[in-house]
């Protein structure tokens, strides 16, 4: 049965010195220290410890083999998005990161597919930069923050950059990033475990309300780690709009819970009882794999807890392996027919 992971995330295994580059610092440098592993730095203070399967597609094309997986959807690790800094210079850094990502894609097509980043607080160039993405590159569209500095996704400044992703039919992954209150998290890993779900929430919420989907039917979005602590907090979502529709429904008047089905989710949840409540509550056709590899919050053997969910019927399962992706993706399984049962080698 083919797996198609949608959340998975890649560096360049060499990067600029963007600070030298730029003339300010707050950009990410990798230190490669010791054969195989590096370290993120964030200017000189040390940001997480990554291994040679962040950069290398043969040693990820391996570890798919050992998974099971025969296809990754790449995408930037989200510290990479800049969205703070001057828009010039993250278009640059954009740039750098789609080209690396689409040179993986075209040398390994029934690998890999690519989703590019863009310099969402320049909603001109990103348009621009995912154009280039698309038509230039091949990427299946671009992945971008849970909200874009003081804006959410519902600011008017980023209606434009959903309009062009529905024109140009690009599949778009929203993932958090610069956790709420993360200020008041700084230990027991808090942000990442507290802030994400609900950095998630906040998205899918300003869509809803912002009348994003209401306006853009056919955008096709999808959120990740199985949409946060949305799906948990449909209900009270629901009741306040039906008891505050002064607040609730200023810019939209439709029941938040008729979104339920018009956006995707990945599956990385970590719960089979999460999974089957997301299975009910938008339908497996809704739900695709998702592993965040090469993480460790991520699922560590993708696809693992669906293959040992035993009450999940064939049909179910061929949905989140594969079928919701390529619906997500606007691919076809033929794109991968050729994927073989034996890993690339050096």
């Amino acid at each position: 049965m083919l797996k198609i992971d949608i959340h998975t995330h890649i560096i360049p295994e060499k990067m600029p010195d963007w600070s030298a580059k730029f003339g300010y610092g707050g950009f990410i440098s990798l230190d490669h220290h010791q054969p195989c592993c590096a370290r993120m730095m964030l200017d000189d203070q040390f940001f997480r410890e990554v291994q040679h399967n962040c950069w290398d597609a043969r040693v990820r094309m391996a570890e798919c083999h050992e998974h099971n997986v025969q296809v990754q959807v790449l995408s930037t690790i989200p510290v990479l998005f800049s969205y703070w800094a001057k828009p010039q210079n993250a278009l640059d850094l954009s740039r750098f990161l789609n080209d690396h990502i689409a040179a993986i894609a075209a040398e390994f097509p029934d690998r890999f597919v690519g989703l590019g980043t863009a310099p969402m607080q320049a909603p001109d160039l990103a348009v621009r930069e995912m154009e280039r993405c698309v038509k230039e590159l091949g990427l299946a569209g671009v992945e971008i923050g849970s909200h874009i500095n003081d804006w959410n996704l519902d600011d008017p400044a980023l209606f434009p950059f959903f309009e062009a992703a529905r024109e140009l039919n690009a599949a778009v992954f929203v993932h958090p990033w610069d956790m709420m209150g993360k200020e008041r998290m700084p230990k027991y890993w808090l942000p990442w475990l507290v802030g994400m779900p609900a950095e998630t929430s906040l998205a899918i919420c300003s869509m809803i309300f912002g009348g994003v989907f209401e306006r853009l039917p056919g955008l096709r979005v999808a959120f990740a780690h199985g949409g946060g602590s949305f799906p948990a907090t449909i209900g009270r979502i629901e009741h306040g709009f039906n008891v505050r529709p002064d607040l609730c429904a200023a810019d939209n008047p439709v029941n938040p819970r008729n979104y339920l089905g018009r956006f995707w989710l990945d599956s990385l949840v970590h719960d089979p009882e999460v999974l089957r409540y997301l299975i009910r509550l938008v339908g497996a056709e809704k739900i695709a794999l998702g592993s965040d590899y090469p993480f460790p919050l991520g699922e560590h053997s993708p696809g693992s807890m669906i293959e040992e969910m035993e009450d999940l019927d064939r049909p179910t399962r061929e949905w989140l392996f594969s079928g919701t992706a390529l619906e997500w993706l606007g691919l076809t399984k033929e794109a991968f027919i050729s994927t073989g049962d034996q890993p690339d080698s050096a």
